[in-house]
């Protein structure tokens, strides 16, 4: 995926809450989020979803040392339940950067927190139990991140209970932005995320519920593809993928909700397990 210079984006989980095995839920796909951003020889991976798992069979393939950076939104269990079953992190020969944004101001790191994880009763090897090079990097969100070869990544701090943070990947003069799990106040549009999504190619943006489902989930900490339409259209952003996809929402409701997107903003998706976007 990807060339030396180009700047493409794969969907290997794009459910939230909780993997979905039924039939009725194979067309989109059912494991938790994870999405991968190659942005030259960088490899950048968002979330530790279910997806990771299918990511990491991918990424040993090749019998090449592997050099990444994960960036998590948060650590509810969605978002971090691949993380054990991420094949890299336990081969000497890899090494990871492992950032985190929404734990510092509440004076956790994202290390005890993985470890925490990975212990008795609720797994039966340790975190340490990786071999890989793992650095771990708990930041302030709002501060730029320089990953190297041209990439920047921006963050911004979301609306989620018990905190999650925004990300904007800058590089090569385009851009995309990954913001999930955040929920919006109705008629009053969030100004740190419009200030990080302004005029980008691609925002992938917590599609959770609809507007019309909406007032059920107050204080749940998701949004609606409606709200990502308002928020693109306000800050000049180009293409909106809904995502994070509620476990009640089959692919026939997403089928729904993609023509809505489309007629809505032309050349807008619904995000689907394999789904690849070279920017």
């Amino acid at each position: 995926m990807g060339t030396a210079d180009g700047f493409a984006i794969r969907f290997w989980g794009v459910r939230g809450t909780i993997p979905c095995t039924a039939a009725s839920t194979m067309r989109y796909g059912g494991n938790t989020a994870c999405v991968e951003m190659r942005c030259g020889r960088q490899r950048l991976i968002f979330d530790a979803g279910t997806g990771l798992r299918q990511l990491g069979r991918e990424m040993v393939t090749h019998g090449r040392p592997i050099r990444s950076h994960l960036f998590f939104t948060h650590t509810h269990m969605d978002h971090v339940i691949g993380l054990p079953f991420f094949r890299p992190a336990y081969d000497q020969r890899n090494s990871f950067e492992f950032w985190s944004g929404h734990l510092a101001g509440q004076g956790r790191r994202l290390a005890d927190v993985l470890q925490q994880l990975m212990q008795p009763p609720f797994f039966p090897v340790p975190l340490d139990i990786m071999h890989a090079c793992i650095a771990f990097h708990d930041f302030v969100p709002g501060e730029p991140i320089s990953i190297g070869d041209g990439v920047v990544v921006r963050t911004a701090a979301l609306n989620h209970p018990g905190g999650a943070v925004a990300y904007r990947v800058d590089y090569a003069g385009r851009s995309a932005c990954y913001v999930t799990d955040t929920e919006h106040v109705p008629g009053d549009p969030d100004r740190a995320v419009l200030d990080l999504i302004a005029g980008a190619d691609l925002v992938i943006y917590d599609a959770t519920y609809t507007d019309e489902e909406f007032d059920r989930f107050h204080g749940w900490g998701h949004s609606t593809w409606q709200e990502g339409v308002r928020l693109c259209e306000a800050a000049g952003a180009r293409r909106l993928i809904a995502f994070h996809h509620d476990p009640d929402h089959d692919d026939d409701a997403l089928d729904r909700i993609g023509a809505a997107l489309a007629e809505r903003r032309a050349g807008s998706l619904v995000a689907r397990e394999g789904l690849v976007i070279d920017l």
